[in-house]
């Protein structure tokens, strides 16, 4: 058996302008600061060390009244303009009709991450897809590729797993839950730093295959 295991946003498809309309409704309502550029919000988000309310709204940490209004507007907004990267469906069907497992661990809220799939018709295809919660410690901490894992019952002994994503909090989970890892450079994240960079999606067959 093998798995091949996605991060979403920046990985999947391009939820940027979406993501940064969203920072800005609340950077403008609850704090009336302009809005911030899609590079910064991107760029942000990517740093392997950052404080995201302060970056964002000026906050030391996140007030509970900043964090529901993003997730009320971007409830909505969220599936106004994503997209899937070009190569991204394609590259899906394939590794499924080889009998690949692919399933899908992102540190956005899971509401958000199946409604986005959902919406791109991609979210049937994964046989997991896994999101922050109240109950999931993000990437790079190895929980929830762990739990994809333990759903394929996965025996490092007979099978092979790879994760898939554009920073180094998807690389280092990989590394963390002891399995394979491609850094996607047609994302988010250009400039990438990692022992395996792909730079279309039809890579992953090439390695997988």
């Amino acid at each position: 058996m093998k798995v091949v295991i996605f991060d979403m946003d920046g990985t999947l498809l391009d939820s940027k302008k979406d993501i940064t309309i969203s920072v800005n409704y609340v950077r403008k309502v609850n704090y009336n600061l302009e809005p911030l550029s899609e590079d910064f919000v991107v760029e942000a988000i990517n740093m392997p060390v950052r404080n995201l309310p302060k970056l964002f709204y000026n906050t030391e940490t996140y007030e509970q009244s900043d964090r529901e209004l993003f997730e009320v507007h971007y409830e909505k907004q969220c599936i106004v303009s994503p997209y899937l990267y070009e190569g991204v469906l394609e590259t899906l069907q394939e590794l499924l009709a080889c009998g690949i497992k692919i399933s899908v661990a992102t540190n956005a809220p899971t509401q958000f991450a199946r409604r986005i799939l959902t919406h791109l018709a991609v979210a049937h295809m994964f046989d997991v897809i896994i999101g922050a919660s109240t109950q999931t410690i993000p990437k790079p901490d190895p929980q929830m590729l762990n739990e994809i894992l333990d759903y394929y019952k996965f025996d490092r002994a007979l099978h092979k797993a790879w994760m898939v994503g554009d920073n180094s909090k998807d690389m280092l989970s990989a590394q963390n839950a002891g399995i394979e890892s491609m850094f996607a450079t047609w994302g988010f994240s250009k400039n990438g730093e990692h022992e395996k960079l792909i730079h279309m999606p039809k890579e992953i067959l090439d390695i997988v295959l």
